[in-house]
């Protein structure tokens, strides 16, 4: 029954996406590799495609020092590497290796299209314990081989910028939501705002208000993986999360139709004090940012201090690494992903992304013990939670990340957002499931 309703999902997400023409897989990819030759698609870490070429282009001539095999190299865009990926599995005709959001993992998984990375497969690799267990945890169905192996760890952290703190006669990041919004209040004024969002960014509301369930104390789905998007304490959640616009006004009511990175743009311009995101640094440099320019703090919680039971205040977020189970050269993948995930290659790669390797071993590499890295590092190992790793998880983010888009539309355009509008929003993403 559940694989059934996978497949369902995976049509749905099909359906609601535009596909793309080609799928990326040519004379190097699954149809007709050679085995010195790999394809390989990788998501965009860094400010820009052309930056990730350049970064990753290094690695792969050690790769190929070492191994003979040459890796050709596509970087895809966040906005389309889920359809991408999609369609491979529908066609067959797909890279051998590729990098997809952990969040993805369960969904993926469902299609059978990826390796599974049993022990023996882990083994090749140098050993499942090698990662952390979190990471781990988000590669796949809880029971079940993981569908992917991790790449990149990264977790949320708020994002401050120190001189309109000072100036406003704020003295230290809030550590609570209640300290958010008294905050907000005093940042945000003379066209300037204290708190960024990105309301047209699905994904993105999706990880916000997952945290905030599970302060609230809830779950998307029950213990048997149906739906459950209606319950008051998850339309408590998505309501606190819009009231930033909606009630408080601390968030610009233009931020309803702000996509990927455009809330980072203006916190470098100093439009915007704060911002919730991932591993951010890069990205703040790229935009003419010094790193004495702004701190990081932990995601505030409802009171006290992340860490246990209802005080999770990030999902575990991160890029794993899988393989197309129907690759002509499942060998040289293999020794492609441990090449990736190496000790080295873990702490190069994490260090230039600024994310967190999910192997233990490069964690201890003093380049991770940085303020704002052992933000991030402390609240993967302490405070937080990966999101329901359940086939559906993908057809979620589109069904409640939309409920929540044109929430903010409600909110920016000065409609009411009452407890029952917020409800009605969320039946109807919920009937937008596959049952």
């Amino acid at each position: 029954m559940r694989r059934t309703r996978a497949a369902a999902a995976i049509a749905i997400v099909t359906s609601l996406t535009t596909l793309a023409t080609g799928c990326g897989g040519g004379d190097g990819g699954t149809g007709g590799a050679s085995p010195k030759t790999l394809t390989y698609w990788a998501s965009n870490q860094a400010p820009s495609v052309e930056a990730d070429k350049k970064i990753l282009t290094a690695e792969l001539k050690k790769f190929e020092k070492q191994t003979g095999i040459k890796v050709k190299l596509e970087v895809v865009p966040w906005s389309d590497l889920l359809t991408r990926i999609l369609a491979a599995t529908t066609s067959g005709q797909g890279p051998d290796v590729l990098n997809i959001g952990n969040t993805w993992s369960a969904s993926l998984q469902a299609t059978g299209a990826l390796l599974p990375w049993d022990d023996a497969a882990f083994d090749k690799i140098g050993g499942r314990d090698r990662f952390s267990e979190a990471a781990v945890a988000s590669a796949g169905v809880e029971g079940e081989d993981p569908a992917a192996v991790p790449l990149y760890s990264l977790s949320y952290a708020l994002y401050y910028n120190k001189r309109m703190f000072e100036d406003a006669g704020v003295e230290k990041p809030p550590a609570t939501w209640d300290e958010l919004v008294a905050t907000g209040k005093k940042l945000s004024k003379g066209g300037k705002w204290a708190l960024g969002a990105e309301g047209s960014n699905l994904s993105n509301n999706i990880h916000q208000i997952f945290a905030l369930g599970q302060q609230h104390g809830s779950d998307f789905f029950d213990a048997s993986g149906k739906p459950d998007f209606t319950s008051d304490a998850n339309v408590a959640a998505v309501k606190q999360y819009v009231d930033f616009m909606a009630k408080d006004k601390i968030i610009a009511p233009g931020n309803a139709e702000y996509a990927q990175n455009q809330s980072l743009q203006d916190f470098a311009r100093g439009k915007t004090a704060m911002v919730l995101w991932q591993a951010a640094a890069s990205t703040f440099a790229a935009h003419g940012m010094k790193p004495d320019d702004w701190g990081v703090a932990p995601v505030p919680v409802p009171s006290g201090a992340p860490g246990g039971g209802r005080q999770v205040n990030s999902m575990v977020a991160g890029i794993n690494m899988a393989v197309f189970k129907n690759s002509k050269n499942l060998d040289g993948a293999t020794k492609f992903v441990k090449f990736m995930t190496s000790d080295e290659e873990q702490k190069i790669l994490n260090d230039t992304y600024g994310s967190i390797p999910p192997v233990k071993a490069a964690q201890q590499d003093p380049a991770f013990a940085a303020p704002d890295r052992a933000v991030l590092r402390d609240t993967l190992a302490k405070s937080a939670a990966p999101l329901p790793q359940v086939p559906e998880e993908s057809q979620f983010e589109t069904a409640v990340g939309t409920a929540v888009k044109e929430l903010f539309a409600d909110a920016a355009a000065g409609r009411p957002v009452t407890t029952e509008s917020v409800r009605a929003r969320l039946s109807k993403a919920q009937q937008q499931m596959p049952k």
